[in-house]
């Protein structure tokens, strides 16, 4: 059974108790992300979650690893366009000393100048590993054509140019803006005292500030946009995106099962087509990314540089035949087993729940119940795929991009 409570500084902690496991997973949620960044310090909320590692006022950066490593715990941490979470998992009989670790990171961090030049030519080598995986690159850029001029479409880690303005006064102001009681979630998955978890974070987070300041954002419409990169690569990378749904839409489920069908598993149509039946890609497959507002459903391929025309009309061609004759009975039933059974799998991991119930409520403001998740996905009919069909079938509203060795009219492929 899935708890919340809001605790007397103003942050809620939410909490699912697993009473025959011997393993909890806690995670501190704040909701800071790349839509909070102003353009010209893009990628500060990932600089401050490498910096949360570098050492506090008790603790040197060696000392928290080894804290955490001394009650045989797992750590790590994330940044995504919303929010940014850090988080350990451990056994049940450790989590005071877990939780303890997180607060002296979210409060006590240092951020220290000489630690964050050190910093900020790691993120720099990291920015270079993702232009290195055109992959990556080609996910990152289709994203940013989706939802230009909205937040949404910032990037997360930055430039090495946006690097260069993040000094130690961007970075704490930053941080104390957004970083706050009401901004924060604390998630917690597995066996534990419900009562004594709550008290160990009560009136800890204090020396935040109490509230974040609303953000107004002029959006821009949407509108089809193409980008090529040209890179001595070996194999081309195409990424075709248009905007999808929330965490909080209606069609939700239904968006989800028809990328399923559409390309989720090795019986989906574009894996049979533009793989089994066409040989043009090892790679290629579809998925819907939900945000708190807006979403947004992609396909890729990774194909012979020769093969992209080839490619695309592949995928033109699913896409019209969904639009002709729409999804099948057989298809959607098969897309409910397997969305329920990729969810249930992800739930019997405390990982898994405690970034499930932690996202949902630091971004939506509420938790869904793992009986109201199955039953979303089973009660999506035929006269719903339908609907959410209509969003996806025209490739020419889609958004291209294409990571290749040269440069080409990628719009005037997708248009023919």
């Amino acid at each position: 059974m899935i708890k919340t409570k809001k605790l007397n500084c103003g942050t809620t902690v939410v909490m699912e108790k697993i009473p025959h496991l011997q393993s909890v997973a806690l995670g501190t949620w704040v909701r800071a992300g790349a839509v909070d960044e102003p353009a010209s310090i893009a990628g500060v909320s990932h600089y401050i979650e490498h910096m949360m590692f570098k050492g506090t006022e008790r603790r040197t950066a060696k000392e928290i690893a080894s804290d955490v490593d001394k009650i045989g715990g797992q750590f790590n941490a994330f940044t995504g366009k919303e929010a940014t979470c850090y988080y350990i998992k451990t056994l049940s009989d450790n989590v005071d000393r877990a939780a303890e670790i997180l607060l002296d990171m979210i409060l006590n961090s240092n951020m220290d100048a000489q630690e964050m030049e050190k910093e900020r030519n790691v993120i720099r080598e990291e920015i270079k590993m993702i232009q290195d995986t055109p992959d990556d690159d080609v996910h990152d850029t289709v994203c940013e054509l989706v939802f230009k001029g909205n937040p949404l479409g910032n990037s997360i880690i930055g430039t090495p140019e946006t690097l260069d303005h993040i000094d130690r006064a961007a970075l704490t102001g930053y941080l104390s803006r957004e970083y706050t009681r009401d901004s924060m979630v604390i998630a917690i998955a597995g066996n534990f005292d419900e009562e004594r978890i709550c008290s160990l974070f009560e009136d800890q987070l204090t020396k935040l500030a109490e509230k974040k300041e609303k953000k107004e954002h002029d959006f821009q419409p949407y509108g089809p946009r193409y980008k090529v990169k040209t890179k001595d690569i070996e194999q081309s990378h195409i990424s075709l995106a248009i905007p999808g749904v929330s965490m909080v839409d209606d069609d939700y489920y239904a968006m989800g099962l028809l990328s399923n069908i559409m390309g989720g598993s090795m019986s989906s149509r574009l894996f049979q087509n533009i793989r089994e039946q066409k040989g043009l890609a090892y790679s290629v497959y579809s998925v819907s990314s939900s945000f708190s507002n807006a979403g947004y459903f992609n396909i890729y391929a990774g194909v012979a540089h020769e093969k992209i025309g080839n490619a695309i009309a592949g995928i033109k061609e699913e896409l019209e035949n969904l639009r002709q004759k729409g999804v099948t009975e057989e298809e959607l039933s098969t897309a409910k087993e397997q969305m329920k059974s990729t969810y249930i799998f992800a739930q019997e991991n405390v990982n898994g729940r405690m970034f499930s119930i932690g996202k949902n409520m630091a971004l939506c403001g509420r938790i869904q119940s793992s009986e109201e998740v199955i039953e979303g996905f089973n009660k999506v009919t035929m006269e719903d795929m339908v609907r959410v069909a209509e969003r996806i079938c025209d490739l020419k509203r889609y958004c291209g991009a294409a990571v290749t060795n040269k440069d080409f009219d990628l719009k005037k492929i997708m248009e023919a």
